[in-house]
């Protein structure tokens, strides 16, 4: 993936077999704090205004499912493929995968990144039927920006 700017912009790279969509953004709050609304599989609906519900435990090794309003009649069953706390939180399924990830900038300056990945030999046939998901990414990041922020100024 080309290098994201933090402008919570999305950009999306297609090629024959993929095609990887990423989105980073600057948030004025701890790690603890992000990481703590990412990892909270309840609360996604509620801070986040482009997730219908998670099921399930983001944690190592489990499994989510989820519904997203991108494609709200698609239940999409995931596993946490990585869990790294505060740092890199990966899920996905044999399609792709999501990636997050939490950098310290700054005194409580976070860079959040989000990149997912989807493709594999038969993905040409499909590709055209899955929706961009560039808007969607833009919004969970200032979702995800704007909640944390509100958190940390209460903190």
């Amino acid at each position: 993936m080309t290098t994201l700017t933090s402008n919570g912009k999305a950009l999306t790279v297609k090629k024959t077999f993929s095609r990887e969509t990423g989105v980073s953004i600057d948030i004025q709050a701890d790690k603890s704090i992000i990481w703590a609304l990412l990892t909270n599989a309840n609360d996604y609906p509620r801070w986040n205004s482009t997730i219908i519900s998670i099921d399930g435990t983001i944690a190592a090794n489990e499994k989510i499912k989820l519904k997203a309003k991108l494609d709200p009649k698609r239940e999409f069953k995931l596993s946490v493929k990585e869990f790294q706390p505060e740092s890199t939180l990966v899920w996905g399924d044999g399609m792709g995968k999501r990636i997050y990830t939490l950098k310290t900038i700054g005194n409580n300056l976070t860079n959040f990144s989000m990149n997912e990945k989807i493709g594999g030999p038969i993905f040409p046939l499909f590709a055209k039927m899955i929706p961009p998901f560039d808007q969607a990414f833009e919004q969970f990041a200032r979702d995800l920006k704007s909640e944390a922020e509100t958190i940390s100024k209460t903190k």
